[in-house]
């Protein structure tokens, strides 16, 4: 009986100290390098064994943490390399749906400076970020969910209860589960340019408790690696700390960090439409095709479409030249052919 009793305790302190764990923007630690140099902060407390992808993909795992200073150590084990065959397992597609499924296990996290408080229990700017990421994705063709349902208190059973939400949303067979939040630590941290404009950087963060984290992990690292190619800075890093964030329910799910309560919102926002494009590239190859955001993919097309008319063009009047022996001929021959193929639209149209 004792020992029965022995082991449901320490049953209950292991979830108990998961629990903990998952319990963000309380507090903010900072974590050392083997030299003492920052390696990053982050909402919420740091655990002996997190691990840590920097933004020039340096990995590092923490081997020590002083609570009374809020900070943690690491130790440089190298440069992390994405684990292919992790991902290549997953990328199999079952059919030709695209369909990304989204919710908010921190229902209350704003942004001070549009919303004018850190936390609101009620039309928090969270969702606004969730729901730009949504008209992101479905501009791509890519079908989206996201729950604006709530799991307030911002507690350590946040998540308890928004696994509830999470079981029902896999349940549609999405092809990613994304949980959307925003870090809690100063915002120079996330300040970032791409493209020419002023946005957010975005934090992946991975649960390792869980029989999916290798999984979780190698989608993360294949976000980043996408991202580092085509916006560079656009990632912040990955962070992969203790507890489990619901993600060992679905190899693809992750959690994604939109810049932190003190950046402005708009720069949250901006971030999705090229958070979109990444995740078309990595999910869908790139296929679904945007109708707007930040793809260059559109403008390459526009241009390519350009040069084909123009060149034409110069041939028209090329052959024209020729045919009649004068530009006067030319123009008049190019401005009829044109009224002809356009119904009138465009051209001289024939007496």
């Amino acid at each position: 009986m004792m020992k029965r009793l022995t082991v449901w305790v320490l049953l209950m302190l292991a979830v108990i100290g998961v629990a903990d764990a998952e319990t963000d923007g309380d507090c903010v630690y900072t974590l050392l390098g083997p030299e003492g140099d920052v390696l990053t902060r982050r909402g919420g407390r740091i655990w002996e064994g997190d691990e840590y992808i920097s933004g020039d993909d340096g990995w590092y795992r923490v081997v020590s943490v002083d609570d009374a200073a809020m900070t943690a150590t690491a130790e440089y084990l190298g440069q992390a390399v994405a684990d292919a065959a992790a991902f290549s397992a997953l990328a199999e597609k079952r059919d030709d749906r695209k369909l990304v499924a989204m919710y908010s296990t921190h229902s209350d996290e704003s942004y001070l400076p549009e919303d004018g408080t850190a936390s609101k229990w009620k039309g928090a700017g969270i969702y606004d970020v969730g729901d730009s990421l949504k008209e992101a994705l479905e501009e791509r063709g890519i079908e989206t969910i996201y729950s604006k349902e709530t799991f307030l208190p911002h507690d350590a059973d946040a998540y308890t209860r928004s696994r509830r939400v999470a079981e029902e949303l896999l349940k549609k067979n999405p092809d990613a589960l994304l949980d959307i939040h925003r870090d809690a630590v100063p915002a120079e941290e996330y300040e970032t340019e791409v493209d020419g404009e002023d946005i957010s950087k975005v934090r992946l963060f991975v649960g390792r408790n869980n029989q999916n984290s290798a999984e979780n992990k190698a989608f993360a690292q294949q976000i980043k690696a996408e991202a580092d190619r085509e916006y560079p800075g656009l990632i912040k890093d990955i962070f992969i700390g203790k507890g489990n964030y619901n993600q060992e329910l679905y190899p693809h799910a992750l959690l994604l960090e939109f810049g932190t309560h003190e950046i402005e919102k708009e720069k949250a926002q901006e971030a999705t439409g090229y958070i979109a494009e990444v995740l078309d590239n990595v999910l869908y190859g790139g296929s679904a095709k945007a109708e707007g955001g930040k793809s260059t993919s559109g403008k390459a097309v526009a241009r390519g479409v350009g040069w084909i008319v123009g060149l034409a063009a110069v041939a028209a009047i090329v052959y024209a030249l020729a045919a009649t022996g004068s530009f006067k001929g030319a123009w008049e021959k190019v401005g009829r052919r044109a009224s002809e193929m356009t119904g009138g639209l465009f051209g001289k149209k024939r007496d």
